[in-house]
């Protein structure tokens, strides 16, 4: 596998049992890549190793003053020289060959994962933690799988030389056959310390990188409620954290690196004053000793490997441990049986019917708009997720196993995952907007029904594209307008409202809406209930949501408390009938026992959702603001939200 052929076709499927074993499989996966970087280690290092001998001959021809023997020595020295240059060379882009590779592997493995999960990874894994994962991990992988092939070329030169020293002078060949294995294992007993440290400066790492996203991704928020320096005085002190384990692991190196440094100038003096005592004895010659004595110096180099790779496998260890990690995690469905279409397979037509959920008894109407009033967030989030075959109801250990969704008559987690996302479209409340243009944000899979025009006029964009425009003077078309990293110079009102409109384009057979309009000012909110309704005609579509103006405008309500569906009808009918839904729905811890909350306000029947819509909250949030607002003072609610 050469760069230019990147990416692959086919990762393959990695062994990610553990950490060792995903090192074995990608190992295994570059041998080829391995072979030629071991062969052009060997290349090198043996003609490295060559030098001090060819140096003894050398000083020996002197003393004895014999030209021929000195020319003879000085052209092999001169191939040697040429072999060191061309090896060196050819060695240094394999290796770089086999760690971009290896890295370019991995990080494929982990995008095919990341899709494959969808937003189950993140309920798995942090945020941050996958983020380095994807970068820092792994390039510490990629120079473990670079660094073995040329570790082992330096393990054969240094076999080589020792063997070669005991043949050519067996009494300085066996101090340094004693000396060198006694250099090799001198770093092992640090090494599991210098691990540790470096694992403790990676996970401290991870954890800064986790709270800088997350800092970054609500700036917005914390500047409006005076909560930025607060944040950032966090990071700081992470940051710092991370300081004092990066020095912490440093000194452990710095150890192991001393070590390397004084063994072998130990071991060099020990030969140098066993040699000067033959030499004196007349047992070695001054050739000998200085062969010797060049040979001992020149270990150092492939030695300096041993270092490496040591370093290499502490550090890529636990990086490949937490790679195979997120390898390993399936989504909770296919446990059940279901499997992800092989890449350029059809997908299968997604099934019809009404959407049931076992275990809550949440039947979905086909063809209607129907809405979920949950009084937890998080339940109403967990049940969205289910909805769309993403998440088992209960995930908390010891839960007992509840079957899936249907679709019609078939559970969700029985379907190819591909069919699966074209069957049950899922909207969390906190959707992503990618960078690019806004053309390239609606280039989405999509049965072409509704266009992006019907889609941004029934999500209410129109302010939207005209703030795009402005971004972008030179461009008259909003569609090559461009949006930001996730849409970070929208607000949070125009971000939501585009994200919905992407996900009214694609027209799934079922659409499941958590939160759409939460961040939506209460004028825009009831224009968007009236065109979500128009266009989403005769299709599924599932809003949960505790406002008003979309309650009233569904035509199933359905009230989910305690995880079980408890209450069916209109909204007025349940404002009318259920305690627990006016509790949810209006925020009175009473029930909200009055006229309004009836429906019977003396301003007529209108009038009563309107009053209910005003009380939807604390004061201050744009909901509870006047009708008679400007436009430029509902923008700006909708920055600070």
């Amino acid at each position: 596998m050469q760069i230019r052929d990147l990416p692959y076709a086919d990762p393959g499927v990695p062994d990610a049992r553990s950490g060792p074993r995903f090192l074995l499989w990608l190992g295994r996966n570059q041998l080829g890549g391995q072979l030629r970087s071991l062969t052009w280690g060997l290349v090198t290092f043996l003609s490295i190793s060559t030098l001090p001998y060819l140096v003894g001959f050398a000083v020996q021809a002197v003393v004895d003053r014999s030209g021929v023997r000195l020319a003879l020595t000085g052209g092999l020295t001169a191939l040697c020289g040429i072999a060191i240059a061309t090896g060196d060379t050819m060695l240094h882009r394999t290796a770089i060959t086999n760690w971009i590779t290896a890295a370019a592997r991995v990080q494929q493995l982990l995008a095919r994962r990341t899709a494959h999960l969808g937003s189950a990874l993140t309920r798995r894994v942090a945020a941050g933690e996958v983020v380095a994962v994807s970068t820092g991990d792994v390039e510490k992988i990629g120079w473990f799988v670079e660094a073995l092939s040329r570790f082992t070329a330096a393990a054969l030169t240094v076999v080589a030389i020792c063997a070669g020293l005991l043949v050519y002078q067996p009494a300085l060949g066996v101090v340094v056959a004693i000396g060198v294995p006694v250099l090799a294992l001198s770093v092992l007993p640090l090494l599991p310390r210098a691990a540790r440290r470096a694992e403790q400066q990676r996970t401290k790492a991870g954890r800064a990188t986790e709270l800088a996203s997350d800092t970054v991704a609500g700036l917005r928020v914390l500047r409006g409620i005076g909560g930025e320096q607060l944040f950032l005085d966090r990071y700081r002190r992470a940051s710092q954290e991370v300081r004092r384990a990066a020095v912490r692991s440093a000194r452990m190196w710095s150890l192991i690196s001393m070590v390397q440094v004084l063994l072998p100038g130990a071991l060099l003096i020990a030969v140098v004053w066993y040699g000067v005592h033959l030499a004196r004895e007349g047992r070695i010659t001054v050739g000998e000793l200085v062969t010797v004595y060049s040979a001992v110096t020149l270990l150092n180099f492939p030695l300096r490997h041993f270092e490496e790779i040591a370093m290499a496998y502490s550090f890529s260890r636990p990086s490949a441990r937490r790679a195979a990690r997120v390898l390993s995690l399936e989504r909770p469905t296919d446990a059940g049986g279901s499997r992800a279409a092989a890449p350029g397979s059809r997908t299968a037509a997604p099934p019809g019917g009404d959407l049931f959920d076992p275990a809550t008894g949440l039947l979905v109407p086909a063809g209607r708009l129907t809405a979920v009033v949950c009084g937890d967030p998080d339940a109403a989030g967990r049940l969205a997720e289910r909805l769309g075959g993403h998440a088992p109801s209960d995930t908390s250990p010891g839960a007992p196993k509840t079957s899936s969704a249907r679709l019609g008559e078939v559970p969700l987690d029985e379907l190819p995952l591909a069919t699966a996302r074209t069957a049950v479209l899922v909207q969390d409340k906190d959707p992503v907007l990618l960078s690019g243009t806004l053309g390239e944000l609606f280039d989405v899979p999509a049965s072409g029904a509704v266009t992006a025009e019907q889609a941004l006029t029934a999500a209410q964009c129109s302010d939207v594209l005209d703030a795009l425009l402005q971004g972008a003077p030179d461009s008259t078309d909003p569609m090559r307008s461009h949006i930001t990293e996730r849409g970070r110079s929208l607000s949070g009102g125009q971000r939501q409202r585009l994200a919905l409109a992407r996900s009214l384009v694609t027209d799934p057979e079922v659409l499941v809406l958590d939160e759409p309009t939460s961040a939506v000012d209460s004028h825009t909110e009831a224009r968007i209930a009236d065109g979500l309704r128009s266009l989403r005609t005769g299709r599924t579509t599932v809003v949960f949501t505790s406002s008003p103006l979309l309650l009233d405008r569904a035509d199933r309500v359905v009230l989910v408390h305690d995880g079980k569906v408890c209450a069916t009808g209109t909204h007025r009918e349940l404002l009318a009938t259920e305690t627990a839904y006016r509790s949810v729905v209006t925020r009175e811890p009473d029930g909200g026992e009055s006229h309004a909350a009836a429906g019977t306000d003396e301003r007529g029947p209108h009038a009563a959702t309107s009053g209910l819509h005003t009380t939807a909250g604390p004061p201050g949030p744009p909901d509870a603001l006047p009708d008679s607002r400007t436009p430029d003072e509902l923008q700006d609610i909708e920055e600070t939200a």
